[in-house]
Formats: structure tokens, C-alpha cells, sequence
């Protein structure tokens, strides 16, 4: 199946190691050394590295105590969210300097459709390297972007030039670069899914698009439909604006997908953390708590439980979420989880989900 125009101009803009970076911008002698955000205690997990970090193999969601082991020298550093949403905030503002069409994933990277911005320029990867241009002097910061004609090919194209850099694939560029991309490239495919493909001789997107319709649904359920049409470059989903919020919830999807309930655990530690951080700042409570499971294979699940009185600190709800999470067996390894309140201390509302601030 051929592109046909006429084609969005998306762009994906993603921080560089955001909080790591910020860290060492608010204190310069952590500059060029390697440092964990979070992490500290015997429990701790990280919620991010420095590149320096990276480079011994430290990173999000490895505990402390091993990211230690193979980083003698890491420097734990503790997190700061109002320091984070600050500049967030000062980015964003760049941002609707461009286009109202922007689509936040996180504190730290967003979607922008700039097929008609507000600057009047055609050039989409010229607007992204103003964009980056600007964040860096406005803040100190450094970000990448990926260009392309959806959503999901400009999120890839942001990784391949980090950091500090951008890549544009073009309308004609789509298809050859789809099949030459290593599978374990293609966003929402984690190491268990990436695994499979290699079993079956799926090396790249040319090897992905062989596969009929029939046979990956067969093979990888309703992730299969996803799988033939990104590798084709159909991915139709628009950039969204953030809708305003209609409760407290937070909810994060993996790089990689998890089986070990232990490990889901650890990550429900760390989104308890800041969702009842969002409750208290809100000076909100809720009587429902519910635990949202993505299966790798896009199969989504929610467990629910009410409880008497209103909840809102960790320690009050954290053991309703574990609860939940072995109320029974899960039914596949699990890309995203998300907790969120319901029955709350205010005009009751649907939940309306949003990116937790941590990159796993």
C-alpha cells in the first residue's frame, strides 16, 4: 500500500535525560559525572540516569543497589516535580508559540502538528530545530525531535539522533526506513514481543511486512493489526490537545513490557508516590481506587475496588493497589499500568488519564 499525500507534519520533542539534566543544571559540579535520580536506600529505584550513567549500563527502573554495583562512582540525586513542572511549563509555552495542536506525553516530550503553525513556515524540521534552539537558551536544557508524517515514525526518528539532535523522515523516506528499522525500534515493542519476532525470523520492518494481516493477528493478537500498519507507515492517530483534567490519576507504559508481578510492584511504589503527591497538592481524596493493566498485546484491563472512608496518602491506598494487582492471574506480560481515584471529595467525574513524570 502507497503513502498518499496530503501528509501531516508532526513533530515529537523529547527532552535529553530531562530530570538528570536538570539536576546538573541547578547544581554545576554534577555536570559530566554520572548521576541517578532516585534510587537511594537499600529499596530505591531509579527513575533516571545521566548519559554518563547510561554509558556502565545504568538505568530507569534498575534498583540503587545494582546500579551502584556497576556504577562505583553514581551520584543519587532526589527528585524535585515543582522544579520539574517548572520548566516544563516554560517549554510548553515555546511550544504554543508554534501551534495550539500540541500533545504532552510527560513533563519531558510532546507532540506538535505544525502542518499549519503560526510562524507560516512550511519547513517542518526547520520550525524543530528553532524550537530546540530556543529551549536551550530559555533554559539551559538540551532536547531532540523526530519529523515525520505521524505521530508514531516521529517519535522513533527523536531517538535516532540523541542526544541533542533531530532526524526528518520524509513522505518518501517512510517506507524504505520502516523496513530497514530493526524491530526492536518500532515503539510498543518491548523485549518479550521483540523476542518472539526473532524466533519467527523477524529481524526488521521488511521481514515485519511480509507477515499478512491474518498471520500477525494470529500470532501477537490485536497487536497484530498494529504491527501491519505501522510497518506500512499507517498510523492515524491526530496530536490531541490535553483535554482538561477530570480526577487524579497516573499511569506510565514501559520501554519494555514485565511479567514479574515483583517488579510490577516497584513501579506501582513509584506512581503511588507521585499520584499522592497530585492528591495532596489538589487537597483531594477519593473513596475508589482503581489499577489499570495494558497487556503487551494492547489488551487493557481495570480492576476497582471502593472503600469506605476517603484514601489519600500512599500508605493508605498502596494496599489496595497490591491487592488488585493479585486479585487474579495477569493474562499476558503488561506494557502499562496506571492508578487512579474515583469517588472523590469533589463533584464526582470520570477519570481522565495522563502521563506519569518518569521514564521507566
Amino acid at each position: 500500500m502507497d503513502l498518499e499525500p496530503p501528509f501531516r507534519k508532526i513533530i515529537h520533542v523529547d527532552m535529553d535525560a530531562y530530570y538528570a539534566s536538570v539536576a546538573q543544571l541547578d547544581n554545576p559540579e554534577l555536570k559530566g559525572k554520572a548521576i541517578a535520580v532516585g534510587g537511594g536506600g537499600i529499596r530505591g529505584v531509579i527513575s533516571a540516569a545521566s548519559y554518563e550513567a547510561r554509558k556502565y549500563g545504568v538505568k530507569s527502573a534498575m534498583s540503587g543497589v545494582l546500579a551502584k554495583q556497576k556504577c562505583p562512582n553514581l551520584i543519587f540525586v532526589k527528585t524535585d516535580f515543582e522544579r520539574y513542572k517548572e520548566i516544563s511549563t516554560k517549554i510548553r509555552q515555546i511550544f504554543y508559540e508554534y501551534t495550539d495542536l500540541v500533545e504532552p506525553l510527560s513533563l519531558d516530550e510532546a507532540y506538535l502538528d505544525v502542518t499549519e503553525n503560526k510562524k507560516g513556515n512550511p519547513s517542518a524540521n526547520a520550525i524543530a530545530r528553532e524550537i530546540r534552539q530556543r529551549i536551550f537558551e530559555e533554559t539551559g536544557l538540551r532536547a531532540s525531535a523526530g519529523i515525520s508524517i505521524n505521530k508514531f515514525i516521529a517519535k522513533v526518528a527523536s531517538d535516532i539522533n540523541k542526544p541533542n539532535g533531530q532526524k526528518t523522515v520524509h513522505p518518501e523516506e517512510v517506507i524504505p526506513f520502516l523496513e530497514a528499522l530493526a524491530v526492536n525500534k518500532f515503539y510498543g515493542v518491548g523485549k518479550v514481543t521483540a523476542a518472539k519476532m526473532y524466533n519467527l525470523g523477524i529481524f526488521v520492518g521488511n521481514d515485519l511486512k511480509k507477515k499478512s494481516l491474518e498471520e500477525l493477528v494470529k500470532l501477537f493478537g490485536k497487536a497484530g493489526t498494529h504491527y501491519y500498519n505501522i510497518v506500512r507507515g499507517i498510523h492515524n492517530s491526530r496530536v490531541k490537545p490535553n483535554r482538561i483534567r477530570k480526577s487524579i490519576a497516573a499511569e506510565r507504559t514501559f520501554n519494555e513490557n514485565i511479567s514479574s508481578e515483583i517488579f510490577m510492584l516497584e513501579r506501582l511504589e513509584i506512581i503511588a508516590e507521585e499520584l499522592e503527591r497530585r492528591m495532596k497538592k489538589s487537597d483531594t481524596k477519593g473513596k475508589t481506587i482503581t489499577l489499570k493493566i495494558k497487556y503487551s498485546d494492547f489488551t487493557q484491563q481495570t480492576r476497582s475496588k471502593t472503600k469506605a472512608s476517603f484514601m489519600q496518602t500512599k500508605k493508605e491506598f498502596l494496599p489496595v493497589v497490591k491487592e488488585l494487582l493479585y486479585q487474579e492471574k495477569l493474562k499476558n506480560s503488561v506494557r502499562l499500568l496506571g492508578i487512579s481515584f474515583g469517588n472523590l471529595n469533589t463533584i464526582k467525574k470520570d477519570p481522565v488519564w495522563v502521563q506519569l513524570q518518569f521514564e521507566f
